[in-house]
Formats: structure tokens, sequence, C-alpha cells
């Protein structure tokens, strides 16, 4: 693209196409997408469920609720709306919100310089986040509070070496987020056109709101023991409201965490990586090109590869840790 300037034509700067792809690409694309990948790959090797679920996660509930979160049985509507809240809390370290972090990450670099300008702009992609994510879990509340006992995460099915309804639910759902966020950042790098260019010229927070919709459909695959509780109760609650809330207040405490950290290195760090950002063209698309690509290739693995090679329909490394 070329632009006239007092009588010189002159080549114009590239120009974002969405908030996530900024028209200046990384200068080693292949290898910035080979180490993306290799990225995912390796964390999905060496995630530790158990550690993440069991250590933190259960650990985190019982403190918080006072009592074995995962065996006490839920009693009442405001039992569960507690639970909801705090279960996803408590499940902010697991491998879903890998996908979360990644797709935050490269937004700390873009803030103002005052501290007002830094709050509202940290506060803003949050705040769309939040409009995309809510309406997906609070749709799927609805649904549970409907027809909840004939879904398949409902199921308690569990025979070895076979794939349950709700993992083939997980694995199908997580496989399409991964698929999403890989997509993202392939276009991120310059390998693939931007699929967000259309609609973000007439909506620029439509990426954050797909993000933010990725986020709430974590609950439609979630096989994570304590939001299989929540799930089940409400379910058989049969009650659509309190599915909505329930699981819009798990979505809630799910990235409340990471919003947190967000606010933190938006305050801390915006300025500093901002600066670092603009000293050279194709730094911002390496960070967010690697985030999503890492987020995306370790949401793939970890939910489809490893989970099948678990099973021992294909073969999977395992680390020392989680054999």
């Amino acid at each position: 693209m070329t632009e006239t300037i007092t009588g010189r034509t002159v080549k114009a700067p590239p120009r974002a196409t969405s908030l996530f792809v900024n028209g200046l690409f990384p200068r080693r694309r292949a290898l910035v997408v080979l180490l993306g990948l290799l990225g995912g790959l390796l964390l999905a090797w060496a995630w530790s469920s158990k550690l993440a679920d069991d250590e933190i996660g259960f650990t985190t509930a019982n403190h918080l609720l006072g009592h074995d979160a995962k065996s006490t049985p839920l009693t009442g509507i405001a039992a569960g709306v507690l639970f909801a809240f705090v279960s996803g809390l408590a499940g902010s370290f697991t491998a879903c919100n890998v996908a979360v972090f990644g797709a935050v990450g490269p937004l700390v670099g873009q803030m103002s310089l005052t501290r007002r300008q830094r709050l509202v702009h940290a506060l803003r992609p949050l705040g769309w986040l939040t409009a995309g994510m809510l309406p997906v879990s609070a749709g799927y509340g609805v649904l549970v509070g409907l027809f909840g006992t004939h879904l398949p995460q409902f199921s308690t099915a569990s025979a070895h070496g076979t794939l349950s309804p709700r993992i083939l639910q997980a694995m199908i759902v997580f496989g399409v987020i991964g698929l999403v966020m890989l997509v993202i950042g392939l276009a991120a790098a310059g390998v693939l056109p931007d699929p967000l260019a259309g609609v973000a010229r007439r909506f620029p927070n439509a990426p954050l709101v797909l993000i933010g919709a990725l986020v709430g459909g974590f609950l439609i695959g979630r096989p994570y023991p304590l939001f299989r509780n929540l799930f089940r109760h409400a379910a058989q609650e049969h009650n659509p409201l309190y599915g909505a809330v329930a699981f819009s207040l798990q979505s809630i405490g799910n990235i409340l965490v990471m919003a947190l950290l967000f606010l933190v290195l938006s305050f801390a760090l915006g300025t500093p990586v901002q600066r670092w950002l603009a000293t050279k063209p194709g730094r911002a698309a390496t960070l967010t090109a690697t985030a999503f690509l890492v987020a995306g290739a370790f949401t793939v693995i970890y939910w489809d590869v490893r989970i099948l090679g678990n099973l021992g329909y294909l073969w999977w490394p395992k680390a020392p840790w989680n054999a």
C-alpha cells in the first residue's frame, strides 16, 4: 500500500485488521510458528492434572468452603451458588485456563502512559471479554436447568479404556476451542489471513468478545470434578435461573485470578513492555502469535491427543511425574 505525501509516493505502514493482527508480522514467521507449536506440545506433555486439580484446585476449594468440596453434597440453591464461585476460583489453574492466559497476555503491552489511562485500558478488554463469556455461560446454565439430566456431562459412565460421553464432549469442545486459538495465532504471525478482519472493521472489540465466548465454552466441555458436582446439582434442580446464575458465577470465579494478574501486570509492566514492543516492528505480533499458538496447541494436544494416548488409542509419551 502506498500514499502520496507532498508529491512523493511513500510506502504506508501496515494497518491492523483486528485487535490481535496488527499488520507488522514477525521476520522469522516459520520459526515463531515452530516454537509456538513446540511450546504447546511441551506444556501438554509436562502438565500435571494431579497438581493443578488436586493439590491446587481441591485444596483451595476446601479451605474456602471449610469442608471437603469434592465429596460433600450440595444442599440447596444458596449452597450451590457459593460452590459455583468457589469452584470456578479453585479451577483457575486447571488445563482449561491456559487458553485464557494466552489470550490476554499480548494485551499487557497495549497500555497508555498515565495511571488513569492504564486503568481504563486494562478494564476495557476485561469488560469485553466478560461480555462474550457470560451469555455463553448463562445460556448453557439455562440449558442444563432444562435438559441437564439428558446431556453427556451428566453421565457417570467411566469404563476403563473407553471414551465416556462426558470425555468425548470435552474432546470435541476443547478441540474446537484450540483450533480457533491456532487460527488466530497463525493469522497474527502472518501465515493465514485474519479471519476476524471483516467483523472487526464494524465491531473493533469483536475479537475480545470471541475470546470471552470461548472461555464461557469451557463449561460446555469441562470434566473437572468440582464443576461436574455443580453440573449434576444444577441438572437435578431443574431450575434454569439457578443454572444461569451458578454457571455465570463459575465463569467469573474462573477468570478472577487471570483478571487480577492482568491488572497487576498492566500497571507494573505496561509502559516498559509498550516501549520494548515499540523499539522493533514485529515484536508485538511475535508475542501475540506465540501466546495463541502455545495456548491453541496445548489445548488441542492435551484434550485430544493426550486423552487418546492415555486410553491406549495411540502412543503418547508420559512425563515421569504423570506416569
